[in-house]
């Protein structure tokens, strides 16, 4: 997997990083190997970062003419057109079959190729605006964290992009490997694209409160109804209290993130076992293997037989 990411003169060398130490962790575990990393600026040369920081031997834009993955993880903050041989760039590596991903502001030139006209699109929320301004062909969804079109990528701001990066390598290589990556980044092993970018308060552990053990206890009870009734009994909350406090917790309705943990569940014992499509449905709390499967081809664009083919030869 050849990646190219994109610098420029003032980039901050967080939005640099956070692709560099998503993708440079594959190489170092235990994961497919081949994952390479290649920095590059529109005429070769070092740039300077937002922090002072200067950085150099990057290669210049024929980086771009054999990329597999195609990487912005940033965009000046003036937000300036990018000039037409940059964007013939983007067009030519997604025309012969590249992915091209726009982290936070890295929207704005995905963007402007045209490549999103029509589709949806997300970027950090303070700049969400200024995109629809833009670029009025796209549609944009301010409050994702990140939208994938599978040919296409685009993610909101700071943290998000960690989130997008570790959901291309889940993509690729399967939820095992991307947990393994989030263990040794010390982050969240998934939050699910459509996830608020803003939440009110931080995602519990089960020292916190009523609120943190019943997520705890959800997680840990998968197979069961876990109804928002369940749910807010557990927590000794009325319904509506519970899913107000749930939303500003996860950022999600309790019905979406039982959903979400319950097909993760099942993507990690499809790559890891040998069970039955039914057993796993049953395992995962669906009530049948026909609500399991519309569920997980409505949610991955791909069958559950389908999904294990394709992880189980993978390391």
């Amino acid at each position: 997997m050849r990646i190219a990411i994109h610098a420029f003169d003032g980039i901050t060398t967080f939005h640099l990083a956070a692709p560099l130490l998503a993708f440079g962790e594959v190489s170092r575990q235990t994961v497919p190997d081949g994952w390479r990393t290649t920095v590059w600026s529109s005429d070769g040369r070092p740039v300077r970062a937002d922090e002072g920081v200067v950085i150099d031997d990057l290669s210049g834009p024929d980086a771009t003419a054999s990329a597999d993955l195609l990487v912005f993880p940033s965009w000046p903050a003036h937000l300036p057109a990018p000039e037409p041989a940059f964007i013939e760039r983007i067009r030519g590596a997604h025309a012969r079959g590249a992915t091209i991903i726009g982290l936070c502001l890295g929207a704005f030139p995905v963007a402007a190729s045209g490549i999103l006209d029509g589709r949806t699109a997300t970027t950090h929320w303070a700049a969400a605006n200024e995109l629809a301004e833009q670029h009025p062909a796209v549609q944009i969804q301010a409050d994702a964290l990140y939208l994938d079109h599978g040919d296409v990528l685009t993610s909101a701001g700071t943290a998000s992009a960690l989130d997008a990066c570790l959901h291309v390598i889940r993509t690729r290589l399967g939820s095992t490997a991307a947990t393994t990556i989030a263990r040794h980044l010390v982050i969240a092993p998934h939050r699910d694209g459509d996830q608020a970018q803003y939440i009110e308060r931080p995602l519990l552990s089960s020292d916190d409160g009523p609120m943190g053990q019943t997520i705890a206890w959800a997680l840990a009870n998968l197979d069961q109804s876990l109804a928002v009734e369940d749910l807010a009994e557990h927590a000794s909350m009325s319904q509506r209290n519970f899913s107000r406090r749930f939303r500003e917790t996860t950022g999600m309705s309790p019905a979406r993130w039982v959903l979400i943990h319950r097909l993760d569940e099942a993507r990690r014992l499809l790559e890891t076992t040998t069970w039955s499509v039914s057993r796993i449905a049953e395992s995962c709390g669906f009530t049948s293997a026909v609500t399991f499967r519309q569920n997980f081809v409505k949610h991955y664009n791909t069958t559950p037989t389908s999904y294990r083919l394709r992880f189980t030869a993978a390391p």
